[in-house]
């Protein structure tokens, strides 16, 4: 076929109910159902988004992410504990691409006079964003130099647990809805959007208005790694602002800034180089959704970082800034069937459960109750299952592990609540010690094992075991003549079904006193008993809690005992 021929040339458009068809036919009798993910939030992901599909055509005219501007701030937050060193540092990156003067006040330290005039001269160039402070942080003398004329042009964001700003700084928002601390415990995007909104509803009563109160709010979310939930969530919590606005009666105009992190729950110390490719997803995800405020933390922030992860980071944001232009878009996710049905869907779940907050008597109330603290339990227990069996991957921890590569301890390095590789990496240090003399027995041909070998390697490698491969037997009477001679701790047979079958019970009676035996595989409840009873140990297989399994390996082996 000519170019010009193919150029030429068009296709019929396939409905979505051709579609259905032909993936139907694909599952060869399995349930459509298969194709469905469904979330802890409680949305049924479906395989495919089209305008034909129900409510879809009107869900993208009717929710859109009310943000009023294209672009964000780079925000990234200085690491210094010395107050020179954070001037020095605070300059350094500010000339680099940071767009922001960010400050934490769990860092505190004393401040000398020059210091705070330096970064005061910044104020009225820069927004500033202050998180976690009280009201005798040092630093906060740095209004007090600020001329009253200029007090106008400073921006940004402080968080005060106590006390309030001088005079004069109208264009500084100090009243605050921070959810990440109910995300590391286990919230999920439908109970961090009702928070967000219930603590607003609460704290507006103080307020004449709910437009006075709107200048003067902003919100704090954390960003995980299920991007297009992120860019959702982002974006549902306009439509909730607009919302709530309305319940007050007033139409709400003013601009509600989000500032967004990535979050450290997805973060490990394990092959800690992946927490920049996490960190780069979650970065796109919050400005595709349209967060207004971005910090990035450092790859190794969990273990110490360095002048190179915080550079690693701020260039994060400028990528994406410099090569993507997606600064230039208002809305860069709008338009996306898929994108608006999930902000609808969160839109009406976050709004459900404002309601049954304010029924039970407001924000405070409700985080203080043992419903709250039963959804919290439910959803961090379904988010630590998904780690453990695989269903949510954390690429480095829990599949494609590193034994080679690890980054268990370092100086200067944080601890965060609520990461989901903690148990991974609690088990390589464990293993790092104390190491099983652990091996995979093999019979038959190598095409025909070979699939085993490597899930139970990949397997292992998730708890630090390092395993080796045994000859490849041709009968169990070799195999045990091999064990006898190697005395391994472990050992876990890697075979085709029919190859195990042959050979297991011969083995099992002739297995060398001290070693622990397992087989690669799942299978039927009958069988599996029969071997349970003939002195197998147990089973490796897809699918199966990674954790509890490598702590009986723990326990079974050289470790300490059960936890």
């Amino acid at each position: 076929m000519t170019i010009h021929k193919m150029k030429a040339t068009t296709f019929e458009p396939t409905t979505y109910s051709e579609w259905k068809e032909v993936a139907e036919k694909s599952l060869r009798g399995m349930p459509f159902d298969k194709l469905i993910t469904k979330t802890v939030e409680g949305i049924d992901l479906q395989p495919l988004y089209t305008g034909e599909q129900d409510g879809i055509a009107e869900t993208i005219a009717s929710i859109r992410g009310e943000k009023q501007q294209a672009g964000w701030i780079i925000a990234q937050p200085q690491y210094a504990k010395a107050a020179k060193m954070f001037v020095a540092e605070l300059k350094e990156s500010l000339e680099r691409g940071n767009e922001a003067i960010v400050y934490t006040g769990t860092t505190q330290f004393e401040w000398d006079d020059q210091s705070l005039a330096t970064v005061a001269s910044l104020l009225t160039s820069y927004p500033i964003f202050m998180t976690d402070t009280i009201g005798n942080d040092p630093l906060l003398q740095v209004f007090n130099l600020v001329p009253k004329e200029e007090r106008i042009l400073v921006r940004g964001a402080v968080s005060l647990s106590n006390g309030e700003l001088p005079d004069g700084f109208s264009n500084i928002r100090t009243v605050c809805a921070d959810v990440r601390e109910v995300h590391y415990k286990g919230a999920d995007a439908v109970t961090e959007l009702a928070l967000a909104i219930a603590e607003g509803a609460e704290l507006a009563i103080d307020y004449d208005t709910f437009a006075e109160f709107s200048e003067r709010f902003f919100v704090r979310f954390a960003v995980d790694t299920h991007f297009f939930m992120e860019i959702a969530k982002t974006r549902a919590f306009r439509v909730l602002w607009k919302a709530l606005g309305t319940s007050f009666g007033e139409s709400v105009t003013a601009h509600v800034p989000i500032m967004s992190d990535t979050s450290l729950r997805s973060y490990s110390k394990l092959d800690p180089y992946v927490n920049l490719l996490r960190a780069g997803n979650e970065a796109f995800s919050a400005v595709l959704g349209g967060a207004d405020v971005i910090t990035v933390h450092p790859h190794d922030v969990l273990t110490g970082i360095n002048p190179a992860s915080i550079r690693y980071a701020r260039n994060v944001q400028l990528v994406i800034k410099e090569e993507t232009l997606v600064n230039k878009v208002i809305d860069p996710a709008g338009g996306s069937s898929f994108v608006e049905t999930l902000t609808k869907e969160l839109v009406e779940k976050a709004w459900k459960l404002f309601v049954e907050i304010d029924s039970a008597g407001g924000y405070k109330a409700y985080i203080a109750s043992d419903e709250f603290g039963k959804r919290l339990e439910e959803r961090r227990i379904i988010h630590a299952e998904g780690a453990s069996k695989g269903t949510k991957s954390l690429v480095g921890t829990n599949v494609y592990a590193d034994l080679s590569a690890s980054a268990l301890e370092g100086e200067g390095g944080i601890e965060v609540e609520g990461r989901f590789a903690e148990p991974f990496e609690k088990l390589r240090a464990h293993f790092t010690k104390q190491q099983p003399s652990t091996v995979l027995v093999t019979f038959g041909e190598l095409r025909e094992f070979k699939p085993r070998v490597d899930f139970v390697n990949g397997f292992l490698a998730t708890g630090g075991i390092h395993s080796e491969i045994s000859p490849a037997f041709t009968s169990a009477a070799e195999a045990i003549e091999w064990l006898e001679k190697e005395r391994p701790d472990y050992v876990i047979i890697c075979a085709t079904n029919p190859m195990i079958e042959a050979n297991i019970e011969e083995l099992l009676a002739g297995l060398p006193e001290g070693i622990t035996l397992d087989i690669a595989g799942k299978y039927e409840t009958a069988l599996s008993d029969k071997w349970l009873g003939a002195g197998l140990n147990g089973f490796i297989f897809n699918g199966q809690d990674k954790i509890a399994k490598l702590k009986e390996i723990k326990n079974n082996g050289k470790g300490d005992g059960p936890e």
